[in-house]
């Protein structure tokens, strides 16, 4: 994965986590309990889902910051960096699990087992898994179109305001 990608990747994961962090804020409704095949419902749909590889890019992500950190201010210590940041990958490798069965629990929490279902066999039809494997590429894609759009709307909007201010006689 480059590290270009990788950023690309980060952008996505931080706004996974903002839905799990913002579910974990409603502490109450976070802490209710859900039956077992409610929940493993919710899990398959995240498993279903999960074509970004969010764990993992977080994981690589949080390497790479780690090791520019330490290397820019220990720059002869290059190799037991590597190797520090490669074994302490090595720990987190089969949590994956634990992270997803929360992204589940927060679906279970928001939808019916009956809607899960529903949710579940939308994406494990064709169109479905076309939908997940091609998220992310079309997620990126909608990014470009929105950062031009909001480039052009930022210097439209100013120079609107610009003129209407003008017209009301007051130049800046």
């Amino acid at each position: 994965m480059t590290l270009t990608s990788a950023r690309k990747q980060l952008s996505r994961v931080v706004m996974a986590g903002m839905l799990v962090v913002s579910a974990m804020i409603s502490v109450p409704a976070f802490a209710q309990e859900v039956a077992p095949d409610h929940l493993a419902l919710a899990r398959k749909y995240v498993d279903l889902t999960d074509q970004s590889a969010i764990y993992e890019v977080t994981l690589v992500q949080t390497g790479i910051e780690t090791m520019r950190t330490l290397i820019g201010q220990n720059p002869e210590m290059l190799d037991e960096i590597d190797t520090a940041v490669g074994k302490v990958l090595e720990q987190y490798k089969g949590k994956k699990g634990e992270l997803l069965d929360q992204f589940a629990r927060v679906y279970a929490l928001n939808f019916s087992p009956e809607e899960l279902q529903q949710i579940v066999a939308f994406y494990e039809s064709p169109v479905g898994i076309k939908l997940a494997t091609s998220n992310a590429e079309v997620n990126q894609d909608l990014q470009r179109v929105m950062g031009v759009f909001e480039n052009n709307t930022k210097t439209e909007f100013f120079a609107k305001v610009r003129a209407e201010l003008k017209a009301q006689g007051i130049e800046l």
